[in-house]
């Protein structure tokens, strides 16, 4: 069984940062790609940044390039986003994920396991 819980959303003023963790349980974590997305209300899940299984490769939707970090501490089980320079429209509930392999994944269907989601809501 696979659990992902993510944390450190909140509420940040436009052109703050903000660091979101992703605990995952089990001792596999290490083997799979993870990714985080996003869905702001009344539009679909998108995707935001993801990481191959030994954070050697790293993708990023374009308008989070530059701004967002993701990385991952396979000793920790743990994921991360580093969100800088952060925009009104990077408001969302944000989600991690673990792919089904160890290869980066960019789309919804081809991730398995899904967390609970955390809360950023970016005020201008």
């Amino acid at each position: 069984q696979v659990q992902l819980v993510e944390s450190g959303g909140g509420l940040v003023q436009a052109g703050g940062s903000l660091r979101l963790s992703c605990a995952a349980s089990g001792r596999t974590f290490g083997n799979y790609a993870m990714g985080w997305f996003r869905q702001a209300p009344g539009k679909e899940r998108e995707f935001v940044a993801a990481i191959g299984w030994n954070g050697g490769v790293t993708t990023y939707e374009d308008s989070v390039k530059g701004r967002f970090t993701i990385s991952k501490d396979n000793a920790k089980n743990t994921l991360y986003l580093q969100m800088n320079s952060l925009k009104p429209d990077d408001t969302a509930v944000y989600y991690c994920a673990r792919a089904g392999d160890k290869y980066i994944r960019r789309t919804v269907p081809e991730y398995a396991y899904w967390g609970q989601g955390t809360q950023v809501t970016v005020s201008s």
